[in-house]
């Protein structure tokens, strides 16, 4: 296993952590909150984890009598949740340093150019430290759009988080500094359950890192690609069974350029070009869909992924998230990238999502906490074809679950039944990713006491940052050469359609 540089350093130098623990553990909690289909919330409860996965879900007294043998490990003060899924993340390490612009002259100005001026090591690096932050704060699961995948599977191998890869891929002549549909290929060979002989293999089944890495295949946008670029990405997902991802709808001029080219609003346009024929397709941001799209991307089984904190800060719009859900469309939450958010936390997205959906509709009982918990939990599993999988704490699904301290300001009070409830309130609303203090993915203990095991945190902050004086002075060189003195070309200059 090598570290984020590309030594033999075992996990960054960090201890090491045993794929398969033998020997049941009993993890026992203030509360488990199970987000099973009854949202069950069982005070004085455990979980019984036997190697990867969730044995049993109940009352501490009863499965310290049922399995006596167990390794109690006491949690008290704390409550026990699944791991959180982000359902759209970019890696990076532009942090704080691509500001105060609309998404359009956001990209032309900032995060094309760097994505020009990438290399692997430096995209190897963001993930590193990208995926640290996210088990620090609870997730356990991370959608990833980013360049040169390869290291990032490396760097979710060691840190041991669940990973779904996609490509960042630009396949059109005028887009050929993303990843192409090659680069997106090996990583459907190399980290796919088997890579081409894996077509057919059940849903839900990962491929490298014991099955915890999941590669899809990914467009930039569906505008980033020509014709064959388009039909080249939906084959690719149908030979390797796998999922097609892309953002769209993110901004109100899409729509306009989608009728132009296409004739057809964005959803109805990529139903008529095949985008929703694969095994499982995903829809990044979203926000502009009428109820007619909305309407179809429920009957095509379209998972979508709300980013509520993204669209904000680039002034994206709100998007319908309360009419997904009441039509029945399987919906994510996700930060986005570090430099459109500008952090990892899905606490805090969740929160955001609350608020944002009362404000949308100007009803303050819109976006109730239930429902929110689940996008960030269940609702993103499903959004991915990993319900049966991840999603919830229930007898045979992995062993990815959380613990979050009930013992602060936070928290307090905390009632887990009757008339005022809070808990889940509490848990949307006032918790923070630092109140996290445990992180287990497939039954490997991650997180303990707050800090990460299975890397040196100092190590991979130094990394990240050894790599930004160079990537910063190579996206200056290019943005200089530019002969167009408003910099490079965007997405509606030409190519045409």
């Amino acid at each position: 296993m090598s570290g984020p540089g590309g030594s033999d350093q075992r996990a960054a130098d960090g201890p090491a952590v045993a794929a398969h623990i033998d020997g049941d553990r009993l993890l026992r909690a203030d509360f488990v909150v199970t987000m099973n289909d009854a949202l069950e919330v069982v005070p004085g409860g455990a979980v019984l984890v036997r190697g990867s996965q969730i044995e049993a879900v109940g009352a501490a007294s009863d499965l310290a009598a049922r399995y006596p043998r167990a390794d109690v490990v006491d949690l008290a003060g704390r409550l026990l949740m699944p791991g959180l899924v982000n359902a759209h993340h970019h890696s990076g390490v532009l942090r704080g340093t691509a500001e105060h612009l609309p998404v359009w002259e956001w990209l032309r100005l900032h995060i094309d150019p760097m994505h020009r001026v990438l290399r692997p090591h430096e995209a190897e690096a963001a993930s590193w430290l990208c995926y640290a932050e996210g088990l620090l704060s609870g997730t356990t699961t991370v959608v990833d759009m980013w360049r040169y995948m390869q290291g990032s599977a490396r760097a979710a191998d060691a840190l041991g988080n669940r990973l779904v890869t996609v490509n960042y891929v630009g396949a059109h002549p005028d887009y050929d500094y993303f990843d192409t549909l090659d680069d997106n290929e090996a990583m459907l060979e190399q980290w796919s359950a088997g890579g081409a002989a894996a077509a057919g293999a059940a849903s839900g089944v990962g491929g490298g890192a014991g099955g915890r890495i999941y590669p899809w295949v990914g467009l930039e946008h569906p505008f980033y690609a020509d014709e064959a670029g388009q039909r080249r990405a939906l084959a690719l997902a149908e030979k390797y069974d796998t999922g097609f991802y892309t953002h769209c709808s993110e901004s109100q001029i899409e729509v306009a350029e989608f009728e132009a080219r296409y004739g057809a609003r964005p959803m109805f346009a990529l139903e008529k070009l095949g985008f929703f024929d694969v095994p499982r397709a995903m829809i990044a941001h979203a926000v502009w869909l009428d109820a007619a799209e909305v309407s179809l991307i429920a009957s095509r089984g379209v998972g979508v992924s709300h980013n509520p904190v993204s669209n904000m800060k680039l002034a994206s719009g709100m998007a319908p998230v309360a009419e997904y859900l009441a039509a029945g469309v399987n919906v994510g939450i996700g930060t986005d990238g570090e430099k459109e958010n500008n952090n990892l936390d899905m606490f805090e997205e969740m929160k955001v999502a609350s608020l944002l959906g009362k404000l949308r509709t100007m009803d303050a009982a819109a976006m109730d906490s239930w429902p929110v918990l689940q996008m960030a939990t269940r609702g993103g599993a499903r959004a991915l074809g990993l319900d049966a999988v991840i999603g919830s704490l229930e007898p045979g699904k992995k062993a990815d679950l959380i613990a979050v301290r009930t013992d602060t300001p936070r928290m307090t009070p905390l009632i887990g039944s009757g008339p005022y409830a809070n808990l889940h309130h509490n848990l949307v609303h006032a918790v923070r990713g630092s109140d996290v203090d445990l992180t287990m993915v497939d039954g490997r203990l991650l997180v303990q006491d707050g800090r990460l095991l299975t890397a040196d945190l100092a190590d991979l902050i130094a990394r990240a940052r050894a790599v930004v004086p160079d990537l910063f002075a190579r996206r200056t060189a290019y943005l200089a050469s530019v002969s167009d003195a408003s910099g490079p070309a965007g997405l509606f200059t030409p190519p045409a359609a």
